[in-house]
């Protein structure tokens, strides 16, 4: 693998024109197919081998056209100073304004709630529902705009008027400032690192070429493929993430070898061949995490995952070759001012093993090694507490802050038809073997309407066969109460005798219901996924370290950083705790794909730090230095640049918490959370200390496991070779390149 990288990257160097125009010609061809794909539609959530999704597809089959994908808006009028929508001027307000809404050129249809009954009991407020031909996305600004007049119109009789739907969506895409609030913080702890410009922006450079290339790819595939814009946004948030790391990490080791007196093409190969190494074993463990998502069945998360590992792999590929072709370009405009001084007068720089921040942090740890174990496990096992309280579902627009109109609608009907009529439950008949469709319609709508927890049942309505019959329960509950959930269990538990009785099945589906289905289905996903991607990588790493206890070291590493951040999430976005410092005002059930996709991108990234960190160890140790020596040689080297890149990570993660969506801004949280402990916590202080303890043992391999793995020399070992100043005539000939 080594030697491979090596030969990589030094004809990368040399050819580096023809590098840097094939990544232009791949970049200009992807974003030409990006900018004239056709506009991708949104496709349906769907979850398949879930009941509430069989009978979703069922009421598709059996009438056919009702659930078209048009858009709708919900509109709320709620009387003011406690008078009633039925008084005689607020009635006309109402009538008034539906007329207004009904004028939309896009409008297919409006409900009068007074004909349909969308009054509440005490008459305080009414709704109607207005459906368009056309879904959210293919809503024009002038049906928007209409949308909105006809709502301030209405106000200004003096009713409070309140909208949700999925009409009341911004569809105007993601704004670009959490990308820019990381880059830019990026930058500054690259300028610190480096203390260089030119060594600050390459990283930068490269990862945004390798984002710009995976964001147009995806683009171009969201039409033919349905994919949905978390893709995008998943991708271009890992992509950066590591596409910055990926080369931070090459571009360290080649002011390593530099500093060593190497020429400029000796050093980006070497740093190829062992930092590259390094590099690609780490990417592959993140693609593992990545592309496991797949085996979850949920197709959403399937296209977020394969997105973001793709994004990954482009980001491997640069980082081994369009660095060292940009490195070629300035080979001395990337060192150390000291350095540039040193070669400008003739001289040759050589390395130097002072002491630094890393050598004194691993000295301390190795001289204590046992209570930093425990202190940090500790801490770790705290924060990861609150996980034992964890809550799944789905949040909607009770989770939107109170400033948005959809949450004051969610409010404003809540108050007046109760917390449940937000999440109705629709029951689906299947009639066609009965001898009485139904009269078997009516004898299951009876036996759910009188259970305990049920408020009403709307009549039944049959397709044009009369053979499928739907009807909305609405519970006394919110959409995400357990006791919701509960209600949900206790109706299919009751299913046998309910359908003997019936002589017809029934199934049970509708959001509520799909929110709590998708939550049980995560929930028993995760530990076989666990096992897929937890084995899968601890056999990568078994092959990288040639050793049984550093692998298994790292996984269980792993297992308490993702814990510890679960519980964080858990504390601020279900308990409360700090919520308003992220600007969540209303707290509930975590997301329900959050676990999984947190497990699976945590994973690949923690396996980074470990690749990255403990592979300079197993470096020194392979070239002779003792276990605890071989420690301090890692940190030395490499504690500074892995803490840089975890900033940088923490950074780009961190922007995305601004953002409206309350998926992206729990999983910005969520990873920036993980990352902050797995990087400084797990690596830098249990990672040392384990090392500490086991001693010789931690590169314990049996023979016959070593006869049997195939050898990757991550090492670098066949690449050892003197350093001298034969190279400084090509280092005057690339001076004047």
């Amino acid at each position: 693998m080594a030697a491979f990288l090596y030969r990589m990257g030094r004809l990368a160097f040399r050819r580096r024109w023809t590098v840097a125009l094939v990544w232009a010609a791949v970049l200009a061809a992807v974003g030409l197919a990006g900018m004239t794909a056709p506009e991708a539609e949104e496709e349906p959530f769907s979850m398949p081998g879930i009941e509430s999704q069989e009978a979703f597809d069922l009421m598709e089959e059996r009438f056919p056209g009702a659930a078209a994908d048009g858009a709708t808006a919900r509109v709320v009028f709620v009387s003011p100073n406690g008078e009633k929508v039925t008084a005689s001027e607020n009635k006309k307000a109402v009538e008034a304004a539906i007329a207004e809404l009904a004028d939309g050129t896009q409008v297919a249809s409006t409900v009068d709630p007074y004909e349909s009954g969308a009054v509440s009991e005490d008459g305080s407020t009414a709704y109607t529902t207005v459906t368009y031909k056309v879904d959210a996305a293919g809503l024009t600004d002038a049906s928007r705009s209409h949308l909105d007049e006809s709502l301030e119109h209405a106000r200004d009789s003096g009713l409070t008027v309140e909208a949700g739907g999925d009409a009341m969506e911004d569809m105007g895409g993601p704004s670009g400032t959490a990308e820019a609030i990381g880059v830019s913080v990026a930058a500054v702890v690259l300028l610190i690192t480096f203390g260089s410009l030119a060594a600050a922006g390459l990283p930068l450079l490269t990862a945004l070429i390798g984002v710009g290339i995976s964001l147009f790819a995806i683009t171009a595939l969201a039409g033919p493929l349905g994919l949905a814009d978390t893709t995008s946004t998943v991708a271009i948030m890992l992509g950066l993430a590591v596409g910055i790391d990926y080369a931070l990490f090459i571009v360290s080791r080649y002011r390593e070898e530099r500093a060593k007196g190497r020429a400029a093409q000796e050093a980006v190969a070497l740093a190829t061949g062992t930092a590259g190494s390094a590099v690609v074993f780490a990417g592959l463990t993140v693609v593992i995490a990545l592309a496991g998502l797949s085996v979850v069945g949920i197709p959403m998360l399937t296209e977020m995952g394969l997105g973001a590992a793709g994004a990954v792999v482009v980001g491997v590929l640069i980082a081994l070759t369009l660095v060292p072709a940009f490195l070629g370009f300035w080979p001395n405009a990337i060192l150390t001012r000291k350095d540039r001084k040193a070669r400008r007068a003739g001289g040759t720089p050589r390395e130097t093993h002072k002491v630094n921040g890393g050598t004194r942090w691993a000295s301390f740890v190795l001289r204590r090694p046992l209570p930093v174990l425990l202190a940090a496990v500790a801490g770790l096992g705290a924060l990861a507490l609150p996980m034992t309280d964890l809550q799944l579902g789905m949040p909607g627009d009770e989770a939107k802050s109170t400033q948005t109109t959809q949450r004051r609608a969610y409010d404003a009907l809540a108050e007046g038809f109760g917390p449940g009529f937000n999440g109705p439950l629709t029951v689906v008949v299947d009639a066609r073997d009965a001898d009485d469709p139904k009269a078997a319609a009516e004898t299951v709508s009876g036996q759910i309407g009188g259970t305990e927890g049920v408020v009403s049942v709307s009549p039944a309505q049959f397709n044009e066969s009369g053979d499928t019959a739907v009807f909305s329960v609405v519970p006394t509950t919110a959409p995400t109460g357990q006791e919701t959930k509960d209600l949900v269990n206790t109706i299919r538990g009751d299913r046998p005798g309910i359908e003997s009785e019936a002589g017809a099945t029934f199934e049970v589906t509708g959001t509520t219901a799909m929110n709590i289905d998708v939550s049980e289905k995560v929930q028993s996903a995760l530990v076989p996924y666990l096992l897929v991607v937890v084995g899968l990588a601890v056999i990568l790493l078994l092959v990288v370290f040639r050793s049984i206890l550093v692998p298994l070291k790292a996984a269980a590493g792993f297992l308490l950083s993702v814990l510890a951040s679960l519980g964080a999430v858990v504390v601020v976005f279900q308990q409360g705790h700090g919520a308003d410092l992220l600007g969540v005002e209303t707290t509930g059930p975590i997301m329900s794909l959050m676990p999984i996709f947190l497990v699976g991108i945590v994973f690949g990234l923690a396996m980074d730090y470990e690749v990255f960190l403990v592979s300079r160890m197993r470096e020194a140790y392979v070239h002779g230095e003792r276990p605890a020596q071989a420690v301090t040689s890692g940190f030395r080297h490499s504690a500074r640049v892995v803490a840089a890149a975890a900033l940088i990570m923490i950074a780009v993660f961190s922007g995305f918490i601004g953002d409206s969506d309350a998926m992206i801004k729990m999983i910005g949280f969520g990873l920036a959370s993980a990352v902050l402990l797995d990087a400084f916590v797990v690596r830098m202080a249990i990672v040392p200390a384990v090392l500490a303890l086991l001693g010789e043992r931690a590169w314990w391999l049996p023979k016959w496991l070593d006869r049997i793995l195939p050898r990757v020399d991550v090492e670098g070992e066949a690449l050892t070779r003197p350093a001298g100043p034969e190279a400084e005539p090509a280092e005057k000939d690339l001076a004047r390149t």
